[in-house]
């Protein structure tokens, strides 16, 4: 019986792993196509900013690692904790959803954005520039809004349809999983802090000579 039950759970959070991801992955396509969108006054601009960037970081004008670090660092956890709420407040799942979806988007976006106005060139860039820290943000972010979804999914199973079961195991493991998370978080921090920049330094001046020849 205890067997058949945690298959049954296996198989529950094989879904959701599957379902978010999905939903990530068709953010970004969305976030590509929603380039395409945009006015030719606001492709200008967009590609004036990543050249000025881009000048920034060929140049060396950038923040100190430190600085670069604790930024990143806060801006990821406070996504992390956003996600940790709405876990809590069980009523928030759809949202924990949404916030899948625009994680994709922004991601998409970026990437599109590059490709759109550098080519093959722009894709370097965005491997050099958005991949290497969201390699292990974004399976953060799925992985705890797995666990936000699974608790919410307990609650209402198990307390507000059954009355029974108690609570406190399912919060450990979701709260523990948001702490484990939130290790990786720094260590997308750290990628963006001391991996990044090198890398942005190598693939600039392919950007710079694509610009060059716009």
């Amino acid at each position: 019986m205890r067997t058949t039950a945690v298959s049954s759970s296996m198989k529950d959070q094989l879904t959701l792993y599957v379902f978010v991801s999905v939903l990530f992955v068709v953010g970004v396509i969305f976030g590509a196509l929603l380039v395409n969108a945009l006015t030719l006054d606001q492709q200008q601009n967009l590609a004036g900013d990543v050249q000025q960037f881009i000048q920034h970081v060929q140049d060396g004008i950038v923040q100190s690692s430190t600085d670069t670090f604790w930024d990143r660092a806060w801006f990821h956890a406070k996504w992390l904790l956003l996600i940790w709420v709405l876990g809590l407040t069980v009523v928030g799942m759809p949202l924990v959803l949404a916030l899948d979806f625009l994680k994709g988007v922004l991601v998409g976006f970026a990437i599109g954005t590059l490709v759109r106005q550098f080519a093959w060139k722009g894709l370097v860039f965005s491997l050099a520039s958005v991949a290497p820290a969201n390699l292990i943000a974004v399976p953060a972010f799925l992985i705890i809004s797995v666990s936000a979804i699974s608790f919410g999914l307990y609650v209402v199973k198990n307390r507000l349809l059954g009355r029974f079961g108690t609570l406190s195991q399912p919060l450990l493991t979701f709260t523990s999983s948001a702490v484990a998370m939130l290790v990786l978080i720094l260590g997308a921090a750290a990628v963006e802090c001391y991996v990044t920049p090198p890398l942005l330094k190598w693939a600039a001046p392919l950007i710079l000579e694509a610009s060059a020849g716009l």
